[in-house]
C-alpha cells in the first residue's frame, strides 16, 4: 500500500471553497463526515481570528441544510452541519481509496492524506491530470513493511478482494466470484486469502518478526 499527501484546488461552487476564499487566513478542518443519500453530515472546526463572521457565513450559505454550533471562543468554532455539497464523497467513491480525517481547507484548497494501491493512485493521477483544477503531490510513501510481509500473489488476491467488496458487511462478492475474477479455483483463492490474512493479523498483534 502507498500513503500520499495531496493538495487539490477546490471547485469554486462548493460552500467551503467560497467561504475559505472569503476568509483566506482561516483554517477549516473537516474532522469527520459521511454521506446520507443526497447530503453529507459533517463535523468541522474553524480556526480564525474572525470566528463569529465565519460562523455566520456558514450558517447563511444555501448549501447548508442544518447547522449546530457546538463550541466557540475567540479563535475557534466547532460546528456540526448537514450540506448538499457531496463532491468529496463522489470523488472518494470513484477512486475507491481511503481518505484520512482531518481534511484541511485553506483559501480554496483541500489538503489530505490517503492510502491506496499503486493502481488506485495511478487512477487518481489520471483523473487529476484530466481535471481543470490544479493539484500538488506533497509526499508519497510506500510501506516497505507491508511489501515484505506478503507475497506478490497474496497482495494481488487481497487487493482484488478489497476492491470487489469481499470484506464488506454484507459481502458484495462471494469467494467463487472472487476466484473467477482471478481465474483460479475457489480452494486456491481461499488458501491464499487465509495465509495472507494470517500474516497481516500476526504482524498487527505481535509486530513484525
Amino acid at each position: 500500500m502507498i500513503s500520499a499527501k495531496l493538495r487539490i484546488q477546490l471547485p469554486e461552487g462548493l460552500w467551503v471553497s467560497q467561504i475559505s476564499r472569503t476568509f483566506p487566513r482561516a483554517t477549516f478542518r473537516l474532522l469527520s463526515g459521511y454521506r446520507v443519500e443526497d447530503t453529507a453530515l459533517e463535523l468541522g472546526e474553524t480556526i480564525t481570528d474572525q470566528p463569529k463572521d465565519v460562523v455566520t457565513e456558514i450558517y447563511d450559505h444555501p448549501s447548508i441544510e442544518t447547522y449546530e454550533l457546538l463550541e466557540s471562543d475567540e479563535r475557534r468554532a466547532l460546528v456540526k452541519y448537514e450540506t448538499t455539497d457531496t463532491a468529496l464523497y463522489d470523488f472518494v467513491e470513484t477512486l475507491s481509496v481511503t481518505i484520512e480525517f482531518p481534511i484541511i481547507v485553506r483559501d480554496g484548497w483541500y489538503e489530505f492524506d490517503l492510502t491506496g494501491t499503486r493502481e488506485e493512485l495511478d487512477r487518481l493521477q489520471e483523473l487529476l491530470d484530466a481535471s481543470p483544477l490544479s493539484y500538488e503531490l506533497l509526499s508519497l510513501v510506500r510501506s516497505q513493511e507491508a511489501d515484505n510481509l506478503l507475497t506478490d500473489r497474496q497482495r494481488e488476491v487481497l487487493e482484488t478482494a478489497v476492491r470487489a467488496g469481499y470484506f464488506e458487511i454484507p459481502r458484495e462478492c462471494t469467494l467463487s466470484e472472487l476466484a473467477d475474477s482471478l481465474e483460479i479455483d475457489k480452494s486456491t483463492a481461499s488458501t491464499i486469502l487465509r495465509r495472507g490474512e494470517a500474516r497481516l493479523i500476526k504482524s498487527f498483534v505481535s509486530g513484525p518478526d
